[in-house]
Order: structure tokens, then sequence, then C-alpha cells
């Protein structure tokens, strides 16, 4: 049942760190919108450990959480039901809480990549790279499962993390084929790159872009833009950022709290582009 404007309700985004997250802004400008005025979202770090207290002491006026980092693996053995995407890549960064007091466990970070993609006007490429292949690098290629008809090349720094890539590869039918982190320039002329890196990671690439390049998808939004994605503009690029990313999928995770369809997707892009600035 969809909620009530009238119902109080609480929502909030765990981690650790949590301090920089921008959900709080994104979901109760949302709430706002929506005139959802007793619906409150408030941060709270919390680590792997304080996970399981944290969760059974939450009432019924809690209608969902939020997970980013280190909680979306941690948080499975917390919930009743996961969703075929969540369980496609092991990590939920959603968790809402059903009338029947069932926990459900969602990932709107796949979806989330592939709105931002279809924003861009990316629904389909031949081939592509990922710069990167930690936890968001597997999200990636579960969305690249869905849009890419050909082979992604992930360019990682270790055989560990090529081996892992290659799993998730097998794992998700992707054809993955990886690559030295020290060939990383050669990424760049991929119809798609996608930078799931941390900050400064690919700064070293700004001087390799190429004259036309294609669309550089890079999940950072803070410090923004980074210099590839600076580089990759002026050069005439299709940039897609981490904020657009994240607010794709805030709002998959507002419908999914909420019950209202659609969220006010400008509204939270417009609080998501002010706080930034504020920064």
């Amino acid at each position: 049942m969809p909620a009530r404007a009238t119902d109080a309700r609480r929502a909030a985004v765990l981690g650790k760190p949590i301090a920089h997250s921008l959900s709080p802004v994104l979901h109760r400008a949302a709430y706002d919108e929506l005139g959802l005025t007793d619906w409150s979202y408030e941060r709270f770090e919390v680590d792997e450990a304080g996970l399981p207290g944290f969760v059974e002491k939450l009432g019924p006026e809690w209608a969902g959480l939020s997970l980013t980092m280190p909680l979306k693996r941690a948080v499975i053995p917390l919930v009743d039901e996961i969703s075929e995407t969540a369980a496609s890549v092991d990590a939920v960064n959603t968790v809402v809480f059903a009338e029947d007091g069932r926990r459900i466990g969602d990932n709107t970070d796949i979806p989330g990549m592939m709105a931002a993609l279809r924003e861009h006007g990316i629904e389909q490429v031949d081939s592509a790279a990922i710069l990167g292949a930690g936890a968001t690098a597997s999200s990636a290629l579960a969305a690249l499962a869905r849009i890419c008809t050909g082979e992604v090349v992930a360019y990682v720094r270790s055989e560990a993390r090529a081996a892992e890539m290659r799993q998730w590869g097998e794992r998700l039918d992707v054809e993955v084929r990886t690559a030295d982190w020290a060939d990383a320039e050669q990424a760049l002329r991929a119809p798609l790159i996608i930078a799931t890196t941390p900050a400064g990671t690919t700064d070293a690439l700004a001087t390799a872009v190429p004259e036309r390049p294609a669309t550089l998808f890079d999940v950072l939004y803070e410090p923004w833009p980074t210099e590839l994605a600076a580089r990759w503009s002026m050069f005439g690029g299709a940039v897609v950022s981490g904020l657009d990313l994240l607010v794709h999928q805030a709002v998959l995770q507002v419908e999914q709290m909420t019950g209202r369809s659609p969220a006010p997707l400008d509204a939270m892009r417009r609080a998501g582009e002010k706080a930034l600035a504020a920064r």
C-alpha cells in the first residue's frame, strides 16, 4: 500500500564513513516535493559489527534503509528476501520494510547506472571498458550485461583483481577480458568507459584523451569534475557523472520506500547540485 502523506515514517542511510553522504539531501528533497511532510531521512555511522544491532532495534515507523560501504554485503543475512538484481552481485544498497514486517533487499545501483546512461542516449554499446575492479565495478559489469553486446575490457592493478573480474563476467554472462592498469590509456578509445576508481586514480589519464572521445561514465561526484572528466568534456565527449548515478539510484529508493511514483528526479538533482556547490 502506498504511504499516505500523513504517515510519520523514518528512513536513513547507513555506512562508515557517512558524513559526506548526499543521500539525506536527495531523499528530503523528494519528500518535500511529494508532500510527505511527516517523513524524515537521516544518516547514521554504522559499521559491519554494529549493523545487526541497529537493524534489530528499528520500530514499525521505519520505511527503509540505504546502505553504503562497507554494509552492502553485510546486510544480506539480515533481510528476509533479496531481489535478483541484488543477488546477481551479492550487494544490497536498499532495504524496504514491508507492512507485514518483512525486510526486502534490493540493489538500485545497477538500474540507476542504466537509467543514467539512458538519460545520455546510451541504450546499447558493442563494447566497453571498465577502469577498476572493486564493488562498483561489479555493478558496472551487471549493467553492461544488459546493454553491451560484445567484449568488456577491465583494466586492473593485480592478477587477483583480474581473476575477480573474470569470475564476475562468468557469473553475469559478460565477455570480460582483463588488462594491466599500465595500459589503461587504451581504454579511452572504447565507445563507453566506466571509471570506478577512487578520486585521483585516473588523473594521469587526462592527457591521453583521444581527439574524438565517445562516452565516459565517471562514478565520482566529489570532487567534480575529475581531471579526466574535465578533459573529456573539453574534447567534446559525453560525460555521465557520479551525481547522475546517485540521483537515479535514489529515485528508485524513494519510489520503493514511499510507494510514490514517479519520484521527483529534477528536484532531487537540483538539491544535489546545490549541496555540492555549497561544499
